[in-house]
């Protein structure tokens, strides 16, 4: 080994910086903390959270495509940057603490100690680090939908509440002034100033886990990475994200033993469920071009929401739509769709959606991005058609009442000619897009779930020495956007860590 340390993790993103960051505060362990990509640290398009939509496409951005989709948007790619903070510093920092109810149906699928009364003190240290503040109302257009969904009967929310019930309210996000709170500007900032015991690795690619066969078993001992090896006294934690931590084990031996077979990886762990499980918020897309000059630069143009119901049986919203206030531009809206410079948009997604898909390598070079298939809208009882049908219908509505009808000149996409429920639902589904929220190829589980990945201490199965923490270890995808919760399972994933160094 080049390098040795008491913990390597993987992953500088809005997981594996807590991680890293809350494990080195022991100043009688070293942690060695990796990112493919360079740091954020003073680079105003990252920082500036107006900025977030200039970072797609990017020389920073992997641009993952996607594999031909049966039902939903082969065209689509997932945004994912190289850069210290991950997820957390592209986002639009919309954040909500995971609901109660998704906490319970963790706990109830496996993930013991994962509930919600397990999960709130971990919550409130990251709302402790990560500043939070609501969007002011000043936006015109944007005040205009919200009084828009009251007068379609949607109550007003203040977002406080940590289980978002139907109605419509102005976001909260995690930014100071104009300032995005990343974890790795809550955590790591700044970075020649951190403790000696934590060592940053910017652009440094892990190539795979260093998995030791042992008479005792199999355990992690290290990463070899494109600047050498670096070894693992006690643990390495790969929080690289839903879409690197499962290929990350997979170029390590550690998935499908058949899968990794027919592509000559020679296989350390037999682990069937790794890459399975692949859930995402799918979004759907309406765009209307303006009737006057519509409001731009405030925080980030996305900052209201309203949540709803679209089963009258269901206890929870399965259903929020987004309001944005930007241009309808050739960079955002669907391939061959009208533009405009005046313009608003609402993007239905479904909270709770019941299609899975996958992730497999596309061969044994970890330079290859991989095969990633969403399986949009292939739940066998339609479940998601439904509600992003519902959802289209429900920005239309919300479009005709008399606060918002004044500020509409035309509808863009889908457009006016598309009116039928068969053909606005083939326009959702072929023309949508997503939240950029994969999760679950890791999945947390319990030992009587086959194809659980990882253990309720997010410890690999049959690997001592090696956890995951980030989304890709939940078991069931929440209601709301994920950043927070993602920084919630690395301030957990640190503590567990310290438990086990303890005992």
């Amino acid at each position: 080994m080049e390098a040795s340390f008491d913990y390597v993790v993987v992953g500088g993103g809005t997981a594996g910086s807590i991680v890293a960051a809350r494990l080195a505060e022991d100043r009688d362990v070293s942690v060695a903390l990796l990112e493919a990509g360079p740091s954020d640290e003073g680079d105003e398009r990252i920082l500036e959270i107006g900025n977030w939509w200039r970072l797609a496409g990017s020389e920073l951005d992997h641009r993952f495509s996607i594999e031909p989709q049966e039902r939903g948007n082969t065209r689509l790619e997932h945004s994912r940057l190289r850069v210290l903070g991950g997820c957390s510093s592209h986002n639009q920092a919309i954040a909500f603490p995971a609901p109660t109810s998704d906490l319970e149906r963790w706990e109830a699928l496996g993930a013991a100690g994962w509930g919600p009364d397990a999960c709130r003190p971990y919550f409130e240290r990251v709302l402790g680090r990560v500043h939070v503040e609501a969007v002011r109302p000043d936006n015109a257009c944007a005040a205009a939908f919200v009084e828009a969904a009251q007068q379609a009967g949607f109550p007003l929310l203040s977002f406080a509440d940590r289980n978002p019930r139907e109605g419509v309210g102005w976001l909260r996000l995690n930014v100071r002034g104009r300032l995005r709170q990343s974890s790795s500007v809550a955590y790591l900032h700044p970075v020649a100033r951190l403790a000696s015991n934590l060592r940053v690795l910017t652009e440094t690619t892990a190539l795979r886990v260093l998995v030791d066969e042992g008479s005792q078993g199999s355990r992690a001992v290290g990463v070899e990475t494109t600047h050498g090896s670096l070894g693992a006294r006690r643990e390495v934690i790969v929080s690289c994200g839903a879409l690197d931590s499962p290929k990350l084990l997979l170029l390590s031996g550690i998935g499908p033993a058949q899968d990794l077979r027919l592509l000559g990886i020679r296989v350390a762990v037999p682990l069937p469920g790794v890459g399975r499980h692949l859930i995402d918020h799918p979004e759907g897309t309406v765009i209307w071009e303006a009737s006057r000059p519509v409001p731009t630069g405030f925080v980030q143009d996305w900052e209201t929401a309203l949540f709803a119901r679209t089963d009258p049986v269901t206890s929870e919203p399965d259903l929020m739509i987004h309001f944005g206030t930007m241009p309808a531009s050739a960079d955002f809206a669907p391939p061959g769709a009208p533009t405009a410079e005046e313009a608003f948009w609402m993007t239905p997604n479904v909270t709770r959606p019941r299609s899975e898909g996958s992730l497999r390598l596309r061969s044994a070079d970890p330079a290859d991005a991989p095969l990633i298939d969403p399986r949009y809208y292939t739940d066998p009882e339609g479940h998601d058609e439904r509600v992003m049908l519902a959802g289209m219908k429900l920005a239309r509505r919300l479009a005709e009442q008399t606060a918002l009808r004044a500020w509409v000149k035309l509808e863009l996409v889908p457009g006016p000619d598309v009116r039928d429920d068969g053909a606005l639902s083939e326009h959702a589904r072929l023309s949508g897009g997503t939240v950029h929220h994969p999760a679950g190829t890791c999945r947390l589980g319990g030992p009587n779930d086959p194809l659980a990945v990882v253990d309720p201490e997010l410890r690999v199965r049959g690997v001592a020495g090696l956890r995951v923490a980030d989304a890709s270890v939940f078991p069931a995808m929440i209601g709301v956007n994920i950043c927070l919760t993602c920084m919630m399972v690395g301030e957990r994933c640190a503590d567990l860590v310290r438990a086990t160094a303890r005992a």
